[in-house]
């Protein structure tokens, strides 16, 4: 069994500017273990600096970049999450 790396939420809906909850919470803490530099503040509250960074893994990731945290984004963000590397 996979040990988890952010347990806010096991509810992956999709999120967006505007967005706000345990789902943003979890987000936030998976692009905190996907992306280096500076790490986002895990508060639930999907603003410009999450949809920043939400961008920048989509784009490291090489998927579609549009800032939504969708399907497609919370498979790669799970993987990133759980990896010993960084996507970026």
């Amino acid at each position: 069994m996979t040990t988890q790396v952010c347990n806010h939420t096991k509810s992956r809906p999709t999120v967006r500017r505007g967005s706000s909850g345990a789902a943003v919470k979890q987000a936030q803490c998976y692009l905190n273990n996907s992306l280096r530099g500076r790490r986002l503040v895990e508060d639930g509250v999907f603003g410009p600096v999450t949809d920043a960074a939400t961008r920048r893994f989509q784009q490291c990731a090489d998927i579609t970049v549009d800032g939504i945290i969708g399907a497609q984004t919370w498979s790669h963000l799970t993987f990133w999450a759980h990896s010993p590397d960084y996507v970026c």
